[in-house]
């Protein structure tokens, strides 16, 4: 046997079984946002001047103060690096006055540039490790000014390669979170995913995922999140001087709720309501269900007693506002409570 195959480690050093591990006790998930952003690395995604430097901006300042996230999210007080690298100071304080504040706070830390021969990487890793402990809270804005331009076979690679070096740094440190500002593709996608510029590299290496979406000269948005320990939607939130507020859960994700335990045609019925804010008529919805008036009536009266729909008047239907506890009226299906308005918990997490 050679030397080298004695020192080699066993392949399976580190494997473990289920039963030690489901004796163990781990910490609870940290969030900076309860039920939006947990700890870990955070990419939020959006095209160009929409609006996410002050998304990211409100949010650290939430975060270092322990004020209100979103405008009504209550969030732990931590320490929070801003990198703002495309901007410089005067544009920085212009916009924390716009936003409201006077005086600044000391927990809020902001560079708009890192030290000659010093990297944005080595820049973070620093701030994590000596604010070990306090749960920080490291803002990159934005990717490109760090990511190199990567095309060819190994662009994925590359790309899964420098996120992940990222998320390395929170890694070390539970606890921490690093929320990564970058832009969306110019063109639109049927999936929110898809929209992230670059390869799915970007990504997948990340624990969450946000895509702010806006018209342009309109204040209303969507913002998408996908994450490993967060509420997974779409929630409308609506940008005023600045300042980015939730509005609750978007249609998309009350109709999900709306329709849990339904049979399709049921399903198909909320839906189709839910399509309408505004709200739309009987007639129409026998026009566009083809069922017969008698069937029809029968499957409204239903959703409206059971909390999926609700009717506005005579003949007229709307989706929900906010769902309440709802059950399910199909025969055999499982009662279900749901609720979508984002509650934090003591724990941090939604109820």
């Amino acid at each position: 046997m050679t030397k080298f195959a004695e020192t080699r480690p066993d392949p399976l050093d580190g494997a473990f079984n289920s039963d030690w591990l489901m004796g163990q006790s781990f910490p609870p998930v940290e969030y900076v946002v309860p039920g939006l952003i947990p700890e870990g690395l955070t990419l939020l995604t959006a095209a160009p001047k929409i609006g996410k430097s002050w998304m990211v901006l409100s949010l650290g300042y939430a975060a270092a103060t322990g004020g209100l996230a979103f405008g009504k999210i209550p969030v732990q007080q931590r320490p929070v690096l801003y990198l703002a690298l495309e901007d410089g100071q005067r544009r920085l304080q212009g916009r924390l006055r716009t936003i409201g504040v006077q005086d600044g706070h000391r927990l809020l830390t902001m560079m708009t540039s890192t030290p000659p021969g010093v990297s944005a990487v080595e820049t973070i890793a620093a701030f994590l490790e000596r604010h070990a402990g306090q749960r920080p809270m490291v803002v990159l804005d934005t990717l490109g000014k760090v990511r190199g331009v990567y095309t060819g076979n190994d662009a994925y690679q590359k790309d899964y390669g420098q996120m992940s070096a990222l998320k390395d740094l929170v890694d070390a440190w539970p606890g921490t979170s690093l929320i990564v500002v970058h832009h969306t593709k110019k063109a639109g996608t049927a999936d929110f995913l898809d929209s992230v510029s670059g390869t799915q590299g970007l990504a997948g290496a990340a624990d969450s995922i946000l895509v702010l979406r806006r018209d342009r000269h309109t204040q209303s948005a969507i913002l998408n999140v996908t994450s490993r320990d967060a509420v997974e939607g779409e929630y409308a939130v609506t940008l005023t001087d600045g300042s980015w507020t939730l509005d609750g859960a978007a249609q998309a994700v009350q109709q999900r709720e709306a329709v849990a335990g339904l049979g399709d045609q049921m399903t198909e019925l909320v839906n189709l309501v839910g399509r309408y804010p505004e709200g739309i008529r009987r007639q129409e919805l026998l026009t566009l269900m083809h069922m017969e008036p008698g069937t029809l009536d029968t499957y409204l009266r239903r959703a409206a007693e059971a909390g999926r729909i609700e009717k506005a008047g005579r003949g007229r239907y709307t989706p929900v506002r906010s769902v309440r506890s709802v059950s399910s009226e199909e025969p055999g299906a499982p009662n279900l409570t749901v609720l979508t308005q984002l509650t934090p918990t003591q724990e941090g997490a939604t109820a």
